[in-house]
């Protein structure tokens, strides 16, 4: 049983439960919310206003290429350039939580000892860091890239080489659930704690892998049962806030007789339900990791003494 702590900010300062680590992720973003959700919906507005302007230049122009021409090259065109920008998009979303994750990190790390940032604040926290974020981001990518490829690929030599579907069969049965281990233990040990590591840390991006590593050492269930429930839970909850607008879209689309407005409705509508969704998700998933690596530390380090020190709390 967890005892009484000293508790400055938004977490008690000794290890956490599961508990403490929810209640501090909503107090993190309650009280620190242009850092926190402000910082996502800026990022996920901009990236997912590209495939809006792109759908809507779009659908002017199959409109006008539609009654100049009696071909569907300009449809095929039309269909190329949304779907493009729908992935640049992505793309930039994905990058620019990157840097929101580093911010919550820095932000979380400011509430535990009863600190709040301003988005200027975070921003600026990042400084000297930005690159590395990026660099660990693909770093991670790339193991994931090496993971999954060297399991495609030696089932397809395997089935290449082998013309025996029982073979076959056994081997996907038995390496699947071999594949699903991997990847589980990977995402914690290798992953889940080098983003707020390097951030805090201000390490370099081997250097907050192997932090990571090292800290969910011994650790590996605690961590990674929290983990998936978060997935679980911010899943659930952006299906929730997403369907709606999905089926409002839909619905606009079959109602809109003109096929350009109808795209770009459907379009506009599920760029917002994305927008609200990454609002929620974003914010709440980098602050639980974030307190779960504060939470690694103090059970590792006694961090939560430098902590209080860092709040003004003396200790005798």
């Amino acid at each position: 049983m967890l005892g009484a702590a000293h508790k400055p900010g938004a977490m008690p300062l000794r290890p956490l439960g599961l508990g403490d680590i929810y209640d501090a992720a909503f107090r993190i973003i309650r009280f620190n919310p242009k850092a926190t959700v402000g910082a996502a919906v800026l990022v996920a507005a901009f990236a997912m206003a590209i495939p809006v302007v792109v759908t809507a230049a779009v659908a002017l122009a199959v409109d006008f290429s539609a009654d100049a021409s009696g071909d569907d090259t300009a449809e095929i065109v039309s269909g190329v350039a949304v779907g493009g920008a729908f992935v640049l998009g992505t793309v930039l979303q994905y990058v620019g939580m990157i840097f929101v994750t580093g911010m919550v990190a820095h932000v979380a790390a400011a509430a535990a000892v009863g600190r709040r940032l301003s988005l200027a604040e975070a921003w600026a926290a990042t400084r000297g860091t930005r690159w590395r974020l990026v660099g660990v981001t693909l770093l991670i990518g790339l193991i994931w890239l090496v993971v999954l490829g060297g399991y495609v690929g030696a089932s397809v030599l395997l089935i290449v080489l082998i013309d025996w579907w029982v073979a076959a069969l056994i081997w996907f049965v038995f390496s699947g659930a071999a594949l699903v281990a991997l990847l589980c233990w990977t995402w914690i040990r290798v992953t889940y704690l080098a983003v707020p590591a390097l951030a805090i840390e201000r390490i370099g991006v081997f250097a907050a892998i192997g932090r990571g590593y090292r800290l969910t050492r011994k650790q590996f269930w605690r961590t990674f049962g929290i983990g998936l429930l978060t997935v679980v839970i911010t899943l659930v909850a952006a299906q929730i806030l997403t369907v709606p607008f999905s089926i409002v879209g839909q619905v606009a689309g079959l109602a809109i007789p003109d096929t350009g407005v109808a795209v770009l409705v459907l379009v506009v509508v599920n760029a917002l339900g994305s927008v609200l969704a990454t609002a929620f998700v974003a914010p709440f998933t980098s602050a639980v990791t974030s307190l779960q690596y504060l939470d690694q530390r103090m059970r590792k380090e006694a961090y939560d003494v430098e902590l209080m020190t860092q709040a003004g709390i003396t200790t005798s």
